[in-house]
C-alpha cells in the first residue's frame, strides 16, 4: 500500500535491499521491538512505505504495511501542519471500518519521524496498471471500480461525522490481486462539517472547482470519481489538461464503444456546479449499475430503456407529501402511516386518503413506522426514536441516539429494538423510553432487526451479520459478508435469509451462523427478502426481482423491471410487488414470474409496498403516496 501523492514506486530492477533511497529505512530495522522492515515499497517528499513483518506473530508470517513521515522540513508551521494531518489520517482510519479501506494496527513516533502501522494490501494501483496499458481499459471493468468505490463513498459520507476523501484518484485505488478494489492514502481526508471552509488540496485535475476555494463537500469526492473513471476510460491524463474542461473531451471522443448513456452519468458528476452532480454516492452507484449489462446484453445495449407498455391502472387516490416519500407505509385499523423526507410522520385514512394528523420531527424518515397498541415507533434522520399516539399522533416519549435513524423498529417483550448510524442496535423500554442495552458494531445499523425466539438478528454497515441475546445483547455469533448489509434478514424454518451489498442473498444457520447457501446476484442486494410458500422473493440492485427456493437456494425465475432494485416485495394472492427505480411498482404472478401489470409513478421507488383491503399501498420520490388496486 502506497502514499501515491508525489510518490515513486520501487521496482524489481532497484532492489531495495542493495540501493536504499537517501534517507530512508534499510532493511532488517526494527521498529518499536516489533515490525522488521523488510522492503520499501515507495518513496516519496515526506518518507516512504515499507513493506514489513509483526515480529509479535511467531508462529506466522504476518505482513504489515508500515507508513512513515519523515518531518524534517525547515519551518516549523509546515511541521506541525504535517503531524497534524498525519495524525488526522490515523484517527479517521481507526474509526473506519470498511472491507475496501485499509485496517489501521498502530501509531507512534520515532525522533523526528511519525508511523502509521497498516493492512498490506498485495496489488497495483489503477495509475500503475494505466502506465502499464497505455490504452482505455473496457466499459464493464470501469463501470464495476467505479460502483465498489461508489460504496466506499456512501459508506465515509454516511459516517458520523461524515469523512470527505478530498484525494480520489487512480493512485490512491489499489486492484488487489483477487480483483477487489481498496481505497488507500488518508493523508488528505477530512472529517465533514457544513460551512467549514479550509485551504486547497488534493490533485490538479482531479479535484473539483469547489475545492480550489476551500471548500469540502461529498460531492467533490463524485466529481473526483468521474474524473478517475473519465481517465480509465478515455485514457486521457486530467492532469495534463486545462482545469474543469471534460465537457469539452467527452469520453466517446476518444473511445467510441463507451455507452453514450455512460459517458452522460458520468458527465452529470463532472458539473463545474456541485448542485447538478447526483446528490449522493449512492444516487451515483445506482445510475452506474443500470448501465452493467444484465441477462446477456452486450455492452453496446447499455442504457437502451426497454419498451414499456401503456399503462390503463388508475390508482384509488393519492396523497401528495412536501418531499419524497422512502419511507414504506404500515396499515393497522384503517389509518396508513407513512414518513416522508419532509420531516413528518404522516396519518391517512387507508379507504380514501384523507388526512388525519401529522406529526413534525426535525430530520428526514425513511424509517418504517411500527404499531404497538396506541404506540406508534418509528425513527427519523434527526437521530430520534418517538413513540406518538396513533389515534392523536401526539408524542408520548422521544430517545435520542448518536446517529441518523434509517432503521425501522420491531417490538418483543415490551422491548423497541431499532438500529442507528452511531453503529448500535438499541433496546428500549416502551412503555417509558428508556434504554434497556445497546449493542455497537463498527458501523452505521440500516438494516431492520428480526426478532426470533431469545435472538435478534441484525446486518451492518461493517460487513457482518449479528445474532444477539434479546436479554442482554451479547452476541451469540457473527457471519462477515465483504460488504455492508442493510437487508432485513427473515426468518425460514432454521434459517436467517438476508441479501449483502456483495450481490449475494445468503442463508445462515439460525443456531451457529455457518452459511447454509448464497446466490449470487449481479447487482448489490439492499432489498430484505419476503417469503411465501417455501420461496423467497428479493430485489437486487441489477434490475431483477428473483425467486429462490428456501431450502436450496436454488434460482427459480428472475423478472427483469429494467433498473435498480431496493425496494422489499410485498406478496398476496399469488401476486408479487415490487418498487423499482425505473419509477414505477410492478405486479409479478407469483409462480411464473411474469409481469401482470405495472404502474408508472413520476420518480425512483425506494419505498417497500403495504397490502391491505384490495389495495396495494406504496410511496415514490414523486412525493405521493399511491394506493393502487390489487
Amino acid at each position: 500500500m502506497v502514499d501515491n501523492l508525489d510518490t515513486r514506486r520501487i521496482t524489481g530492477e532497484e532492489s531495495p535491499i542493495a540501493r536504499n533511497p537517501e534517507g530512508t529505512l534499510p532493511a532488517g530495522i526494527v521498529l518499536q521491538e516489533r515490525y522488521e522492515v523488510l522492503a520499501i515499497q515507495g518513496v516519496g517528499g515526506m518518507g516512504a512505505v515499507y513493506r514489513a513483518r509483526d515480529l509479535r506473530f511467531t508462529s506466522v508470517t504476518k505482513i504489515v504495511a508500515v507508513k512513515e513521515m519523515n518531518n524534517t522540513a525547515p519551518d516549523a508551521r509546515v511541521r506541525r501542519i504535517s503531524l497534524q494531518n498525519f495524525e488526522r489520517e490515523a484517527n479517521i482510519l481507526a474509526s473506519l471500518s470498511h472491507p475496501a479501506i485499509p485496517k489501521i494496527f498502530d501509531y507512534f513516533s520515532e525522533g523526528n519521524r511519525s508511523y502509521l502501522i497498516l493492512e498490506f494490501v498485495e496489488g497495483q494501483t489503477l495509475e500503475d496498471l494505466l502506465e502499464e496499458r497505455r490504452q482505455p481499459f473496457g466499459t464493464e471493468e470501469v463501470v464495476e471500480w467505479g460502483l465498489q468505490v461508489c460504496d466506499v463513498l456512501a459508506y465515509l459520507h454516511g459516517h458520523e461525522p461524515p469523512v470527505i476523501f478530498r484525494d480520489l484518484k487512480p493512485g490512491n485505488l489499489m486492484l488487489r490481486t483477487d480483483g477487489r478494489l481498496m481505497v488507500i492514502d488518508f493523508g488528505i481526508a477530512k472529517l465533514f462539517e457544513h460551512g467549514q471552509r479550509g485551504t486547497m488540496i488534493g490533485t490538479e485535475g482531479y479535484s473539483p472547482p469547489e475545492q480550489y476555494r476551500g471548500v469540502a463537500e461529498p460531492r467533490g469526492d463524485l466529481y473526483a470519481l468521474a474524473a478517475t473513471m473519465h481517465h480509465l476510460l478515455s485514457g486521457r491524463d486530467p492532469r495534463l489538461e486545462p482545469p474543469f474542461t471534460f465537457h469539452e473531451r467527452p469520453i466517446q471522443l476518444f473511445n467510441p464503444n463507451v455507452p453514450e448513456a455512460l459517458d452522460a452519468a458520468i458527465s452529470k458528476s463532472l458539473a463545474y456546479d456541485l448542485q447538478e452532480r447526483y446528490s449522493s454516492a449512492t444516487e451515483m452507484g445506482i445510475a452506474l449499475n443500470s448501465l452493467l449489462p444484465r441477462g446477456g446484453r452486450s455492452a453496446a445495449n447499455l442504457g437502451t430503456p426497454q419498451f414499456i407498455p401503456t399503462q390503463d391502472l388508475k390508482p384509488k387516490w393519492t396523497f401528495r407529501c412536501e418531499d419524497e416519500v422512502r419511507s414504506s407505509p404500515r396499515i393497522v385499523g384503517g389509518v396508513l402511516l407513512v414518513g416522508s423526507y419532509d420531516t413528518n410522520l404522516y396519518a391517512l385514512d387507508a379507504e380514501n386518503g384523507s388526512f388525519l394528523w401529522k406529526f413534525p420531527t426535525e430530520g428526514g424518515i425513511v424509517s418504517t413506522p411500527w404499531v404497538e397498541g396506541d404506540l406508534v415507533l418509528f425513527g427519523s434522520e434527526d437521530s430520534n426514536l418517538y413513540a406518538v399516539s396513533r389515534k392523536t399522533g401526539d408524542q408520548m416519549w422521544v430517545c435520542g441516539t448518536g446517529g441518523r435513524i434509517r432503521s425501522s423498529a420491531r417490538v418483543q417483550y415490551g422491548h423497541c429494538f431499532i438500529g442507528s448510524d452511531d453503529g448500535c442496535l438499541y433496546a428500549i423500554n416502551i412503555q417509558f423510553g428508556r434504554v434497556a442495552w445497546v449493542f455497537q458494531s463498527a458501523a452505521p445499523i440500516r438494516s431492520t432487526p428480526l426478532l426470533a425466539g431469545d435472538a435478534v438478528y441484525v446486518g451492518s454497515d461493517d460487513g457482518y451479520v449479528y445474532a444477539l441475546d434479546m436479554g442482554s445483547g451479547h452476541v451469540k455469533w457473527k457471519y462477515s459478508t465483504p460488504r455492508r448489509v442493510t437487508s432485513s434478514p427473515l426468518v425460514a424454518e432454521n434459517l436467517i435469509i438476508l441479501g449483502s451489498a456483495d450481490g449475494h442473498l445468503y442463508a445462515l444457520n439460525a443456531g451457529a451462523g455457518w452459511p447454509v447457501w448464497r446466490l449470487r446476484t449481479r447487482g448489490p442486494v439492499l432489498s430484505s427478502p419476503a417469503l411465501a410458500e417455501g420461496i423467497v422473493y428479493v430485489g437486487s440492485a441489477d434490475g431483477h426481482l428473483y425467486a429462490v427456493d428456501a431450502n436450496t437456494g436454488r434460482e427459480r425465475w428472475r423478472y427483469d423491471t429494467g433498473a435498480p432494485v431496493t425496494s422489499s416485495p410485498a406478496v398476496g394472492d399469488g401476486i408479487v410487488y415490487i418498487g423499482s427505480n425505473d419509477e414505477a411498482i410492478h405486479a409479478v404472478d407469483l409462480r411464473k414470474g411474469e409481469r401482470l401489470w405495472r404502474y408508472a409513478t413520476g420518480g425512483p421507488i425506494p419505498s417497500s409496498p403495504a397490502l391491505h383491503g384490495g389495495l396495494v399501498y406504496i410511496g415514490s420520490t414523486d412525493h405521493f403516496v399511491y394506493a393502487l388496486p390489487a
